[in-house]
């Protein structure tokens, strides 16, 4: 589809000749020959169409003929070129004119206008810190004899006026930027000039391309009027096509240069003749082509008798991109030829005119306008001249032209040509041309280039995943004619079947069928390539035939992975995207409490999860999904990755499967089981806590082994490796080690992991309550683990088993298990006392109970315990030994042992006399010797307790000596303190100075101080005191 609508008349039998115009806003300024000034309104009707309507004419603003035509924004005045000087006129009244006066001489003009930030500073330089104001600026570059003049305005304010010489005169001039434009001094010569430095550099013109020829080398032979146009004499042409482009003309072929006056492109337009004007609206380059220059289409006319194609014998309007120099839209005047007109009959029916390009809208933007006066003189005088109107179609029209062509680098190009004032949906475009022109470079095996599309596009994964075969991406394969839709672009129409194609066509059927494609391509083809207009034109017998279109190449051969070549390579580079979306996946899930560790697990599968969900995800940042939306991102990164490391590199597969992921097993599961992927089988199922699953595969990988390490050995070290487990997951022990109680206990005390204990502990005495007993004993010495549940459930265990062993008459057991309880009541105090005290009653345990006992403090009956039940006195005696503390409530325990020998509470037939004895003789030190002569019975015969009585009266006439004896030291060693100070004396002379005042002693009061024997004034004693203090520390 052409990019402008046919160009409409606006103005028709305007009478005088037309040398300039300009657009401001909804008014037209046409200036004359004859020096007059006509202004139109452009009114817009009910049916969106334009309506031109003459609203004031000027006569003879001028003296002589307007040349060219501008606006000045700031001060709101038409700049008009004049009998070579440039007048400012104020509207809307224009009057009075304001000539500029160093302006004579002048041959032509640019004007730029542009907001620049500006430091209000007039002295301020480039790099000056501070605040920078908005400045509306308007520069006016005035092309005089020799010579450039710059005005400047700034927010309408007029700045100095600056000039610089030239070489030659500027006879067109164009704006690249503020601060550069392009002079046009003659055809061929051309000038880039700085407007900072006001210096000008030549440009120095590029050698034409070998092989490239003229429009006369091409046409030659070609006689009659038909080459009239042909050797019309060029003009200089130039036209700023960006900031950093303009489009200078030579003879017949257009270079675009830069800023530094150095061609920006390698390619150049070959026009089939010099363009007699060019103009430029955004983003398209206009050119007025001379008539007899162009070769007709090949549809209306036949070949000449010399063999060559016939030409337009009329002018020209051709149309090309600024982004791809192609032509995209020629038009030939008149505009809307007669329907029965051809080639031959066209010059008989319409006559010919002369186009003229004389100004875009501001900013080059549409609608362009241009005048057409009939070359003949009296066709011209009848008809007069006529303006039109170039009207570009919607943006998006165009773009989506170019989208169905496959044309995506072109679209993008022209979609940054564009405003996003002018296509609201500039961004969402963006995105998706992008995503399309990145499946296309993937079709062309650029598939780095691709994928850093994709990534920077954040494409949902889904989407990539279908470019890859099933291998790689499982149900997400798509075929390749499904691509460009699966990324949001028009679909592909349906491949003919092979029935279809071997139907015959009848002949009639055939031209009608070629007809329709023709109109069909003409009609979805916004710019269409040089070799399909010149097979149009008749001269595409002269061009070889090239490749076939892309998308039809694709739909009719299917390219295929190869096995060791592009596969590779595609697979390499989805490993890049895969590696570089995981951590940042994972981030985003970590930052909602989201973690394989912990959700894992509990995830939904994918194969729960439809195509057309999957491939809803939104394409936006990790940072504007939902949570579920980033989980399906993890599995489906994860899972792809699982299949890319088994596709092309098993080595990285092992490392992955041990790493928390969130990998779907059931996509993996088949394919690790096909290439005995056991070992990261395993480790997969260990990280989605699949225990049941993988402790069924070591046990059916260790039906073949014979010897149990081996056999029970790997179960046992994942179980060991574990982790946290419920009380349901330990049941699973049984099925996991069959055998082996000693070995399975290894599990249970593995350090590397934490398993819930009180679990263990119940399913383990489940089982059998010495592996639990172990089990208690080892959680109590090995891991400190200070529970008192788990100190209460041991000692129980310790009591059921010795119960348990007594019952059954094995003595031996018994007695470990029994001294074990007892070791451990006497010295854990982590157990509850009362707890077991309560247990151990009902038993005949009476040395657990006697300790017990001692333990909630009543020794009595813990004494009588050891004395009446198990008749062991001394045990008893060391049992007060353990309890006896001097000075506490337990110091008389000892006492109440020996109350128990001599006033026994029960009927007793054992002789206590004696052990009562042997206590009062061992430890009649921390008896009270009273009271012991109260306890034993009258018939004690003096020598049995003779060694307590010794000991009993000693003891105070020690203690008299002892007092005495320190008494008379104390009192001998003061006296000799005594003594010592006593003589001690300080010889006081006339001489003597005080050390503190330094006056003489004389016979007043003196103090001495020690150890020294310093003597001072009494007054100054305390002065001095301290300085001696104040030395010492």
């Amino acid at each position: 589809m052409p990019p402008f609508t046919t160009p409409k008349a606006v103005i028709s039998g305007f009478k005088e000749k037309i040398d300039a115009m300009t657009v401001h806003g909804d008014r037209l300024y046409i200036g004359t020959a004859t020096g007059s000034l006509h202004i139109y309104s452009i009114d817009k009707k009910e049916g969106g169409e334009d309506e031109v309507t003459l609203i004031e004419t000027r006569k003879n603003l001028t003296r002589r003929g307007i040349e060219q035509l501008s606006f000045i924004k700031d001060i709101n005045s038409l700049v008009v070129l004049s009998e070579a000087t440039l007048t400012l006129f104020p509207l809307p009244t224009l009057a009075p004119p304001t000539p500029l006066a160093k302006t004579k001489a002048a041959f032509s003009f640019a004007v730029h206008t542009a907001l620049q930030h500006i430091h209000p500073s007039p002295d301020a330089g480039a790099g000056t810190p501070g605040p920078m104001i908005p400045t509306l600026v308007t520069q006016l570059l005035v092309g005089c004899r020799r010579r450039a003049v710059l005005y400047t305005w700034r927010d309408g304010e007029p700045q100095e006026i600056r000039e610089a010489p030239l070489p030659h005169s500027a006879r067109a001039i164009a704006f690249l930027d503020r601060e550069t434009a392009c002079f046009a001094y003659a055809p061929n010569e051309y000038a880039v000039f700085s407007l900072v430095g006001m210096n000008v550099v030549d440009i120095a013109m590029p050698l034409p391309a070998p092989g490239s020829t003229s429009a006369m080398g091409a046409l030659t032979g070609l006689t009659g009027y038909m080459t009239l146009g042909l050797g019309a004499k060029a003009k200089p042409a130039v036209v700023g096509i960006s900031e950093a482009e303009v489009l200078v003309t030579k003879d017949n072929e257009g270079i675009m240069f830069g800023c530094d006056a150095k061609p920006v492109r390698a390619a150049t337009i070959e026009w089939p003749a010099p363009p007699e004007d060019i103009a430029f609206v955004k983003p398209y380059i206009f050119s007025i082509l001379p008539p007899g220059s162009v070769p007709a289409p090949s549809e209306s006319t036949s070949p000449s008798v010399s063999g060559q194609p016939q030409t337009i014998p009329t002018t020209v309007v051709q149309i090309r991109s600024s982004i791809s120099l192609l032509p995209t839209q020629t038009l030939a005047f008149p505009f809307t030829p007669p329907a029965a007109a051809t080639a031959a009959s066209l010059p008989a029916l319409v006559p010919n005119a002369a186009l003229r390009l004389l100004t875009p809208a501001p900013g080059a933007k549409s609608p362009l306008f241009f005048v057409s006066t009939p070359t003949d003189r009296t066709t011209a005088a009848a008809d007069g001249t006529s303006v039109w109107r170039f009207d570009m179609l919607p943006w998006a029209a165009q773009l989506d032209e170019l989208v169905v062509a496959g044309q995506y680098a072109d679209a993008l190009a022209l979609l940054d040509t564009i405003d996003v004032t002018v296509l609201p949906d500039k961004d969402q475009r963006d995105s998706r041309i992008r995503a399309l022109n990145a499946v296309a470079l993937f079709k062309a095996s650029k598939y780095d280039d691709a994928i850093d599309v994709f990534l920077a596009l954040n494409i949902n994964p889904a989407k990539i995943l279908g470019l890859y075969p099933e291998a790689v991406s499982g149900r997400l394969a798509a075929p390749q004619d499904a691509w460009i839709p699966l990324f949001g672009g028009p679909a592909s129409p349906p491949a003919p079947t092979r029935d279809d194609a071997e139907k015959p066509v009848p002949p009639e059927a055939e031209g009608a069928t070629e007809k329709a494609a023709a109109e069909l391509l003409d009609a979805i083809s916004p710019a269409d390539t040089i070799r399909g207009r010149l097979k149009k034109t008749g001269l595409g017998v002269f061009m070889p035939s090239g490749p076939k279109d892309d998308d039809a190449a694709s739909i009719m051969s299917k390219r295929k992975f190869g096995p060791h070549g592009d596969q590779d390579r595609a697979i390499q580079t989805l490993v890049r995207y895969l590696t570089d979306r995981r951590p940042k996946v994972a981030a985003a899930l970590k930052a909602v409490d989201i973690t394989p560790e912990n959700q894992a697990h509990k995830a939904p599968p994918l194969s729960e999860t439809t195509l057309a969900e999957l491939h809803a995800l939104p394409d936006a940042p990790l940072g504007a999904l939902t949570p579920e939306q980033l989980l399906r991102f993890a599995q489906l990164v994860d899972t792809a990755l699982y299949k890319s490391y088994l596709a092309r590199n098993s080595g990285l597969l092992e490392s992955f499967c041990r790493v928390p992921n969130w990998g779907e097993v059931l996509e993996v599961e088949e394919q690790l089981r096909a290439r005995q992927k056991f070992s990261e089988l395993k480790d997969l199922y260990y990280g989605k806590q699949m225990h049941a699953k993988a402790l069924g595969l070591l046990k059916e990988l260790s039906e073949k082994e014979v010897d149990m390490e081996d056999k029970l050995g790997p179960s046992i070290r994942y179980l060991q490796k574990w982790g946290r487990i419920t009380c349901t997951d330990i049941r699973v022990l049984a099925v996991g080690v069959p055998a082996g109680r000693d070995m399975a206990f290894e599990i249970f005390t593995s350090e590397y992991v934490e398993l819930p204990r009180q679990e263990v502990a119940r399913y383990l005495e489940s089982i059998d309550t010495g592996v639990c007993t172990r089990y208690l004993e080892y959680l109590i010495a090995e891991r400190k683990d200070f529970t008192p549940a788990f100190h209460d459930h041991l000692a129980e265990l310790y009591l059921g088993t010795a119960t348990a062993a007594k019952k059954r008459g094995d003595e031996q057991t018994r007695a470990e298990v029994y001294a074990k309880l007892l070791h451990f009541v006497d010295t854990d105090d982590y157990y509850s006392v009362d707890r077991l005290y309560g247990l151990v009653s009902s038993t005949d345990s009476y040395e657990a109970r006697a300790i017990l006992l001692g333990r909630l403090g009543r020794h009595d009956q813990a004494l009588e315990l050891y004395v009446h039940k198990l008749h062991d006195y001394h045990k008893a005696e060391e049992y007060c030994k353990r309890t006896y503390h001097a000075g506490t409530p337990t110091s008389g325990v000892f006492h109440t042992l020996l109350r128990i020998y001599l006033r026994p509470t029960v009927t007793t037939s054992h002789d206590l006399l004696r052990p009562a004895l042997e206590l009062i003789s061992r430890h009649g030190p921390r008896l009270d010797a009273v009271e012991i002569l109260e306890l034993l019975p009258p018939l004690v015969a003096a020598e049995n307790i003779r060694t307590f009585l010794i000991g009993a009266l000693r003891a105070p006439i020690f203690d008299t000596h002892v007092v005495r004896a320190v008494s008379k030291a104390r009192d001998e060693q003061l006296a000799r303190r005594l003594m010592g100070l006593q003589a001690k004396r300080v010889k006081v002379t006339d001489s003597r100075i005080c050390p503190q005042c330094h006056k003489r002693i004389g016979n007043s009061v003196i103090a001495v101080h020690s150890p020294r024997g310093e003597v001072t004034h009494y007054q100054c004693r305390e002065i001095f005191s301290r300085r001696l203090n104040e030395k010492r520390r």
